[in-house]
């Protein structure tokens, strides 16, 4: 468990997947040491398309405006 993460990361990687991602405490700790490290890289590959798709739409919001302001 603490051998590739730290404790600091231990606990703050439980508690986003807890509170953001819907895993039980209990589902966590009874985790194998791979099954946990492939979880974690799924929900982070997860939120960094999710993170993409915001800034592309806040772009496209953006550029939206932009072009609603020179029509006018």
């Amino acid at each position: 468990m603490l051998r590739e993460e730290s404790l600091r990361s231990y606990f703050l990687n439980n508690f986003s997947l807890m509170q953001y991602h819907n895993y039980s405490l209990h589902e966590l700790e009874s985790m194998l040491p791979w099954e946990r490290k492939t979880y974690i890289s799924l929900v982070a590959k997860h939120v960094e398309e999710e993170n993409e798709r915001i800034r592309q739409q806040k772009e496209k919001s953006s550029s939206d405006r932009a072009i609603k302001k020179r029509m006018r």
